[in-house]
C-alpha cells in the first residue's frame, strides 16, 4: 500500500482499493495501521463524487530523507528529498568521470556529510541513496561494466565505496534508466509503454515496459548510444566505427560545429568562436534558430540520425510515447522536428499511428529526480521505511 501511495503522489483510500484490488474494509484497516504507525499522513480533501468528501493519503514527511545523486559526464548533483521528492538540500558542482572515480567519490564523501548536517539531518534518518551514472551498471551489485564514457571506472562497485559515507542501503543504476523512473513517477504510472532516450555527451534509452523499468538480462538494455548507422563512419569510443553516439551526440556536434566555423561556412559560429574560445551544443542550437544554414543542417543531421535509431527501437517494441531529454534535446525544436520526420518515414504506420514523442517531462531534474525514486522504490521494497 505504501508503494501505490508513493507513485500516486497521494491517493484517496477508496483509489487505493479499486487500485490495489482490496477490499473496502480491508483497505481501511490497513491505512488506520499505518496512520497509527507514523508512516502515512492525511492531507486535505480530494473532490467528491457524491457524499463525504475523501482524505489524500499520502508517505508521511517524517519516516525519514532520501539522497539523489546524478553523477553525468561533466557535472554531479546531489539532493536530500523527502519522501514526496520534494527538494530539502542540493548541490550541484562541475565533475569529470573520465578522472576516474576517485575524486567524485571524495566528493560525495565530503559533501553528504556536510549536506545532512547543514540541515539538521541525523545519517539515521536517511531511507536510501540512488545513484545515476552515465554507464552500464550490473544493478545487482553496484558495479559499473566497461562503460565507454568513463574510463578507470570499470569493476568499481560505487554501492561498496558508500559504505563509508552512510549506513543506508545504496542503488546504483545506469543514468537514462533514472530518468525513465523519473518519467515514471512524475505521470503516476498512468502510461505504462514508453522510451526515454538521453542525448548529452552519450546517447542512451531508458526502457519502461508494462509500467516497469527494463534492463535486460546483465544490465545492459539501452544501451543504444552504440548501435551503427555508417559503418564507415568516425571511430567511436566504444572501440566500433560510425555509432550514432559518435555521430550525433553532443561531441559530434560540437566537432561539426568547429569545422563549419573554421571553414567559413557559418559566419555566426565563426563569431562565437572568436568570442568564446570554444563552441557548445548549445551554440549551434542559437545559430540554428538565427538562421545559419550551416547550423541548420548540423541539428537535422543530428536528429535524423537519432530518428533512424529510434524508427528501429519503435518497430521492435512499439511504445505509445518517446521522451526526448538530455543537454542536446534543449537545442531547438527542428531538432525534435528531424527525429519525429526520421522516426515517421522508416517506421510501420502501425507502429507511430497514436506515437507520441515529445520532450521528457521534469526537464533536467529528470536524473535527479528518478535517483529519488530509485531510493524510495527500494526503501519500500526493502523494509527501509519502518515505524
Amino acid at each position: 500500500m505504501l508503494e501505490a501511495i508513493f507513485w500516486s503522489g497521494g491517493s484517496a483510500r477508496h483509489a487505493l482499493a479499486d487500485g490495489l484490488q482490496f477490499s473496502r474494509s480491508k483497505t481501511n484497516a490497513l491505512a488506520a495501521g499505518l496512520l497509527e504507525q507514523g508512516l502515512l499522513d492525511e492531507v486535505g480533501l480530494q473532490l467528491s463524487t457524491g457524499g463525504r468528501r475523501p482524505e489524500t493519503l499520502r508517505v508521511h514527511a517524517q519516516v525519514g530523507v532520501l539522497f539523489g545523486v546524478d553523477i553525468g559526464a561533466t557535472s554531479l548533483d546531489i539532493a536530500i528529498l523527502r519522501p514526496d521528492l520534494s527538494v530539502v538540500a542540493r548541490h550541484s558542482q562541475p565533475a569529470d568521470v573520465q578522472a576516474g572515480p576517485g575524486p567524485i567519490m571524495a566528493r560525495l564523501r565530503a559533501l553528504m556529510p556536510a549536506m545532512l548536517a547543514d540541515n539538521g539531518i541525523s545519517p539515521e534518518e536517511v531511507l536510501a541513496v540512488g545513484i545515476g551514472v552515465p554507464g552500464p551498471v550490473n544493478f545487482a551489485v553496484g558495479q559499473l561494466v566497461n562503460p565507454p564514457l568513463m574510463p578507470g571506472w570499470d569493476s568499481f562497485s560505487i554501492r561498496d565505496d558508500m559504505r563509508e559515507v552512510t549506513p543506508a542501503p545504496v542503488f546504483v543504476d545506469n543514468d537514462v534508466n533514472l530518468m525513465g523512473l523519473g518519467v515514471l513517477w512524475r505521470l503516476h504510472r498512468q502510461i505504462q509503454d514508453f522510451l526515454v532516450i538521453k542525448i548529452g555527451t552519450g546517447i542512451g534509452c531508458g526502457i519502461v515496459c508494462h509500467g516497469e523499468l527494463y534492463r535486460g538480462a546483465t544490465g545492459s538494455a539501452g544501451d543504444i548510444g552504440h548501435i551503427g548507422v555508417d559503418l564507415a563512419g568516425p571511430l567511436c569510443r566504444c572501440g566500433n566505427r560510425g555509432c550514432v553516439e559518435a555521430m550525433a551526440a553532443a561531441p559530434a556536434i560540437v566537432e561539426m560545429a568547429q569545422e563549419a566555423a573554421l571553414s567559413g561556412t557559418s559566419p555566426w559560429l565563426a563569431e562565437r568562436l572568436k568570442v568564446k574560445g570554444r563552441l557548445e551544443a548549445v551554440d549551434v542550437g542559437e545559430a540554428s534558430r538565427a538562421g545559419d544554414a550551416a547550423a541548420d543542417a548540423i541539428v537535422r543531421r543530428s536528429g535524423q540520425l537519432i530518428g533512424q535509431v529510434l524508427a528501429a527501437l519503435v518497430n521492435f517494441y512499439n511504445p505509445s510515447h518517446v521522451f526526448i531529454g538530455g543537454g542536446v534535446s534543449a537545442i531547438g525544436p527542428m531538432f525534435l522536428a528531424a527525429i519525429r520526420q526520421s522516426v515517421n518515414q522508416r517506421s510501420l504506420a502501425l507502429s507511430t499511428r497514436h506515437l507520441e514523442i515529445t520532450y521528457a517531462p521534469l526537464g533536467h531534474e529528470a536524473g535527479l529526480i528518478g535517483a529519488g525514486v530509485l531510493a524510495m522504490r527500494e526503501a519500500l521494497r526493502n523494509g527501509s521505511i519502518a515505524a
